[in-house]
C-alpha cells in the first residue's frame, strides 16, 4: 500500500470488511494499476483506433486519450504530485473527468472527485479532510473552489480545464511541452486509487476509501456477468461520473471491454433521448424517475428512439414495478434495478435480464453475498424484514472514520443500513432506509447536514428534517421549524430559509416543504424523534410506517 498514506488514516485491521473472491477472474496480480489497464487494455490489446469517448461532435479514440492521459500525467508529476497524493477533481461529464482521473490514477496518486453541484463549504471541508495536494476543475466550475481555496490548507496548485484565473495553472499550457508517454506507477493491487465521499445519517461526509482492484472488480462482476458487454457496445446516461454509478457506467465498464462511452454535461430527458437515438447507445443508466418520464414524452416515438438499446439499468432509488411495465411496454427493452453503495463501490444486488421480478431489487451479483438479518446477526426468516449484510470483492473502508467503520463492519459483513425481506426464491425486496438518509430523485441527501445549515440563520431555533413521501422523487426534504423570538413563519420566511440552505449546500438538499411549530418531540434524554415525524408525514400520505 502507497507508503504516503498515513496508517492512522486507514480503518483497523480488525475493521476490514472480509473480501471473497468466489469468482476466478477477481484474482488480479499483485501489481496493478487500473488507469493503465483501462485505457490499454490487457496484454496484446489493440484499441488505440477504437472509439472510447462520444462527446458532441467529438470522437475521441483509445489512442488519443492515452496521450491526452499521459501528459496531464508527466505535468501533474512535475508539479510534484507523486504516489498516494490526493487529487480533486470537479468536473462535469466531459472528456476532462475522465482525462484527469485516469492520469491520477495512473501516476499512483488518489482521486477525490466531487460533484458538480456541491458548493464551497462543501468543497472545503473535502479538500481538507482528504488533504489533497492540488485540484483540477472545469473552468466554468471554478467560483466555489475559488470561493474554498484560501481554507484549502493542504492544496499547493489549482489546475483548470480552460482559461484559468489569476492563482490558478491552465491545463493546456501545463501539457503543451510535456511527452505523450508515460509509464504506469508501479502500483500494488490494494493501493488506494480513489476516495469517494458520501454524506451518511450523521451528516458529515465520509470517505470511501478503494483500491485499485475495486476499480476491476465491479467491472468483472457487475457489468461482466450482469450487462455482458463486448467492444460493440456503447455506453450511455446521465449520471454524473463524480457518484461511483455514473463511474462505473461511463468509464470504467465499457473501457475494461474496450466499448465506447457518450458522455453529457448537460440534461433533460428530450437530450437523453436525442443521445440514445443519435449514437445509438446499446446500455443506458439513469434513475427510475428518468425513466418514468422518457417512456411517457408526449410527441415522441419513444420505441423507435431507443430501438438500438438491448438493457437499461435503473439505480439510485427504488424501481417501482409500475414504472418498470410502462417502460418496458412502451419500449420493448429490459430494465435492471440495482442497488449499490459508495461504500461498495458499485451496484451488488441486481436483476437479470429475463428474471425480473417487477419491484424486487433482485439478487445478489455473481461474487457477491448477500443475507438478511435480525437484531442478533442471525440471518431472519425467508419474508421477515431486516438489515441487509453482504460481502464480496469489494466493501467499506472509511477514510479516517473509525467509529463510523466500527458501525458499518460486523462480524466481515458490509451494512448498508437498507431493511430488506428475502422471499422464497432469494429475491431481495427493499424496505426503507434504517436512518436518517433522505433519497430524492436519486441523490442521498442527509438530513442532519441540512438541519446544521438552517440552524446558521438566525430566525431557526430548533429544526429537524425528514424525508417526506413524493410521487414524483421517492421522497423530497422536508423541515420542521421552530422559529426564533420575534419571528413566525409563513411564505416570506420559508422562501428566505430556502435560499439560504441553497446557498450554502448543493442546491439539491434545500428544503422543499417547512412546516412551522412551536416545539420538536424530544425523548427523555432531549434527542429529537425523527422517527416520529416521519411516521406523520408517511401516514399523510397513506403509507404504512
Amino acid at each position: 500500500m502507497s507508503t504516503s498514506i498515513p496508517a492512522e488514516y486507514l480503518p483497523a485491521p480488525n475493521l476490514w470488511p472480509e473480501r471473497t473472491r468466489l469468482l476466478a477472474e477477481l484474482n488480479y496480480p499483485q501489481q496493478l494499476n487500473a488507469a493503465q489497464l483501462l485505457v490499454e487494455g490487457e496484454a496484446g490489446e489493440r484499441r488505440a483506433d477504437r472509439p472510447a469517448i462520444y462527446f458532441r461532435d467529438e470522437v475521441i479514440t483509445y489512442g488519443a486519450l492515452a496521450r491526452r492521459v499521459n501528459r496531464l500525467g508527466n505535468a501533474m508529476k512535475a508539479l510534484g504530485v507523486g504516489p498516494g497524493d490526493r487529487v480533486v477533481l470537479r468536473t462535469p461529464n466531459r472528456p476532462s473527468f475522465i482525462e484527469s482521473w485516469l492520469a491520477t490514477v495512473k501516476i499512483g496518486a488518489v482521486v477525490v472527485a466531487t460533484m458538480p453541484l456541491l458548493r464551497a463549504r462543501e468543497l472545503e471541508y473535502i479538500a481538507n479532510d482528504s488533504e489533497a495536494k492540488i485540484v483540477i476543475v472545469e473552468g466554468s466550475l471554478y467560483q466555489e473552489i475559488g470561493q474554498a481555496r484560501p481554507k484549502m490548507s493542504t492544496v499547493r496548485h489549482v489546475l483548470v480545464h480552460g482559461e484559468a484565473p489569476a492563482g490558478a495553472l491552465a491545463i493546456s499550457d501545463l501539457t503543451a511541452e510535456q511527452p505523450e508517454s508515460l509509464a504506469a506507477h508501479p502500483t500494488t493491487a490494494d493501493d488506494v486509487a480513489l476516495i469517494a465521499y458520501t454524506s451518511g445519517s450523521t451528516g458529515v461526509p465520509k470517505g470511501c476509501i478503494h483500491f485499485h482492484n475495486d476499480v476491476l472488480a465491479i467491472a468483472d462482476s457487475y457489468a461482466r456477468h450482469i450487462l455482458k458487454p463486448t467492444p460493440r457496445d456503447i455506453f450511455g446516461g446521465n449520471p454524473t461520473m463524480a457518484f461511483t454509478f455514473g463511474l462505473g457506467a461511463l468509464m470504467v465498464f465499457p473501457f475494461r471491454v474496450g466499448a465506447a462511452a457518450v458522455l453529457m454535461d448537460a440534461f433533460t430527458p428530450e437530450l437523453l433521448l436525442e443521445a440514445v437515438k443519435r449514437y445509438k447507445m446499446t446500455l443506458l443508466f439513469t434513475a427510475p424517475t428518468v425513466y418514468k418520464l422518457l417512456v411517457n414524452m408526449p410527441g415522441r416515438d419513444v420505441r423507435a428512439d431507443v430501438a438500438s438499446l438491448r438493457l437499461g439499468v435503473s439505480a439510485g432509488e427504488v424501481l417501482p414495478a409500475i414504472t418498470y411495465k410502462q417502460w418496458v411496454e412502451g419500449t420493448g427493452v429490459e430494465l435492471l434495478d440495482g442497488i449499490g453503495a459508495t461504500e461498495i463501490l458499485h451496484i451488488f444486488i441486481s436483476e437479470r435480464a429475463g428474471q425480473v421480478k417487477p419491484g424486487s431489487t433482485g439478487v445478489p451479483v455473481p461474487g457477491y453475498e448477500a443475507k438478511v438479518v435480525d437484531e442478533n446477526f442471525a440471518e431472519a426468516p425467508r419474508g421477515t424484514p431486516g438489515l441487509l449484510a453482504l460481502r464480496g470483492p469489494t466493501g467499506c473502508r472509511y477514510w479516517r472514520k473509525p467509529e463510523r467503520q466500527a458501525g458499518y463492519i460486523h462480524q466481515g459483513w458490509n451494512l448498508p443500513g437498507d431493511i430488506y425481506v428475502q422471499d422464497e426464491e432469494g429475491y431481495f425486496w427493499y424496505q426503507c432506509r434504517n436512518d436518517d438518509m433522505i433519497i430524492s430523485s436519486g441523490y442521498n441527501i442527509a438530513g442532519p447536514e441540512v438541519e446544521n445549515v438552517m440552524l446558521e440563520h438566525p430566525a431557526v431555533a430548533e429544526v429537524a428534517v425528514v424525508g417526506k413521501p413524493d410521487e414524483k422523487r421517492g421522497s423530497i426534504v422536508k423541515a420542521f421549524v421552530v422559529p426564533a423570538a420575534g419571528r413566525s413563519g409563513g411564505e416570506a420566511l420559508t422562501k428566505e430559509l430556502q435560499d439560504f440552505v441553497k446557498q450554502q449546500l448543493a442546491p439539491y438538499k434545500y428544503p422543499r416543504e417547512i412546516e412551522y411549530v412551536t416545539a420538536l418531540p424530544r425523548t427523555e434524554t432531549g434527542k429529537v424523534r425523527r422517527v416520529e415525524l416521519r411516521k406523520k408525514e408517511q401516514e399523510a400520505a397513506g403509507q404504512k410506517s
